[in-house]
């Protein structure tokens, strides 16, 4: 089953697929400089929650490695400013936070082991590269836990990019369908565009379809109509950040899904790894939404669509937990009341096998 590759480590740089120029082009750009990954991760060149907690990774060993720093203090001086700049970049996606977060706790380590700095540059990359490989792993365990929750056959139902471009693995919401897929569940699915970026229609479309799994493109107004009628069996999103009673944000749209859901009794689901957790805030209004530029809604692809008019575009909503059937994660499945079952699952445990 063919798998994207958004993102790879490679001998000449980070190497990123332009998300953007898809499903027409399938263009690649080679980054050398940390500033390169943070300019990438805002202009949208890669995007979904763990794909850019990757690249942040990626990008803070780039900065690590090409550093002209003479010695560790000099190094340690110069940190605080790579992680700044990527943490700018995106502020709803909390997997961008958490990788700076183990990027720094990783150096801060091998500082107090006083490591040379070579074996620090070293040690920065191999560490970006288990972040890469841990995020397979997360995706491949997410796909298991979900897959028994889709029906054996019928119409499901995702919503915006949560496949293999936006994780860097084999995806979260879309890493469950191909698992069910691949399992044998005869699965058709609805796949709503996702305006104003059409995410959904660029992005998820094309991954389904270069995949073999059978879908239908519908437009975003069309999702009330088809779980009254289409007899949808199951929903099953990703997510950016889960708040500590639940409340989860996700691409702007699925809040509206989510309570279409509960009105025409399809169960509803997230699929998302533990690092999307941010249990320090209480609830989905403490999550901070992204406000995107308004010509993303009033162009398509540089083309006008609408007269010089202001416009709105909050990239992000939050769906509050009592709309959410269970949560989908790489330990297992929450459920409510989400205050406990999201602790117990984010308690420390032995980090997933990369093997292979």
């Amino acid at each position: 089953m063919y798998v994207a590759q958004p993102i790879e480590w490679t001998d000449a740089g980070v190497v990123m697929l332009d998300q953007r120029r898809l499903p027409a082009e399938e263009i690649r750009y080679t980054y050398t400089d940390y500033r390169e990954v943070a300019k990438a991760i805002r202009e949208m060149v890669i995007r979904g929650a763990p794909a850019i907690g990757v690249a942040a990774a990626m990008g803070y060993a780039l900065g690590v490695l090409h550093s002209p720093a003479k010695s560790v203090d000099e190094l340690r001086a110069e940190l605080p400013v790579i992680r700044e700049a990527l943490a700018q970049t995106r502020p709803t996606a909390v997997d961008l936070f958490w990788a700076l977060e183990r990027m720094s706790s990783k150096f801060a380590a091998l500082d107090a082991a006083r490591a040379s700095l070579a074996a620090i540059r070293a040690e920065m990359v191999a560490e970006a590269h288990r972040v890469h490989l841990e995020k397979k792993a997360t995706d491949e365990a997410i796909g298991k836990f979900g897959a028994e929750f889709m029906p054996s056959e019928g119409l499901v139902m995702t919503q915006c990019n949560a496949g293999a471009l936006a994780t860097a693995g084999i995806g979260t919401a879309l890493g469950v369908i191909r698992v069910a897929f691949a399992m044998g569940k005869k699965l058709h699915v609805l796949v709503p565009e996702t305006r104003p970026y059409l995410q959904g229609a660029r992005l998820t479309a094309w991954e389904l379809m270069k995949g073999g799994i059978p879908l239908t493109l519908i437009t975003d107004n069309m999702v009330g109509h088809f779980l009254k009628t289409g007899n949808v069996k199951a929903i099953v999103t990703g997510a950016d950040r889960v708040a500590a009673n639940g409340d989860t944000a996700n691409k702007i749209g699925t809040y509206q899904i989510a309570v279409l859901a509960r009105e025409n009794n399809v169960p509803f689901y997230i699929a998302a790894p533990i690092s999307t957790f941010d249990l320090t805030i209480a609830s989905g209004e403490d999550i901070p939404i992204e406000q995107r530029s308004a010509e993303e809604v009033t162009h398509i692809q540089g083309v006008r669509i609408a007269p010089d008019v202001p416009a709105a575009h909050p990239a992000f909503d939050v769906t509050p937990a009592r709309y959410i059937t269970g949560i989908v994660t790489e330990r297992g499945v929450a459920r409510g009341p989400y205050t406990e079952s999201l602790r117990d699952l984010a308690a420390p445990q032995p980090a997933l096998s990369t093997a292979g």
